[in-house]
């Protein structure tokens, strides 16, 4: 059996995507290939890593992609997660299954550096919701519930 391919879209591929490619490689313990992408290139946001490096995740080896380079390639889900990226989503012709998540752009939050801060940990724990509800729906063996997911889906 081969893994399950999951191809997260935002606009900068910057934050929101980026968050969403970590959280899911970390979560299925990397039994899900996952690669993210944005209609622009541009930088991975530190506020984004530093709110990853939080939980226990590393993801200060990702960098910013275009979609164009996954246009070919096969994926079970293509995930877009800010709606301009909804809207300027190409069709993907050998995505098994399209999903939409709207989520704010915690790069547009103002104030200070932590409150900044806590916009992108409210971005992240809506993602991990999601990233759980998705590998449960994909298989309910990929669920990790280590890394303080109990608070999301507490042991029986």
């Amino acid at each position: 059996m081969t893994a399950p391919r999951v191809l997260f879209l935002c606009t900068h591929n910057s934050a929101r995507s980026q968050m969403a490619e970590a959280l899911l490689r970390s979560r299925s313990r990397g039994r899900v290939e996952v690669e993210s992408a944005g209609t622009e290139k541009t930088l991975v946001r530190p506020l984004a890593l530093k709110a990853l490096e939080e939980i226990g995740i590393d993801a200060s080896a990702q960098t910013s992609k275009t979609m164009e380079r996954f246009i070919d390639e096969q994926f079970d889900y293509v995930i877009t997660v800010c709606d301009a990226a909804n809207d300027a989503c190409p069709t993907f012709p050998n995505a098994g299954a399209r999903e939409h998540w709207s989520l704010p752009d915690p790069s547009k939050a103002t104030g200070s550096e932590e409150q900044q801060l806590e916009v992108y940990r409210e971005v992240r724990d809506d993602l991990e919701l999601r990233i759980m509800e998705l590998l449960r729906r994909m298989e309910p063996s990929l669920v990790d519930l280590r890394g303080g997911i109990d608070r999301v889906a507490p042991p029986q």
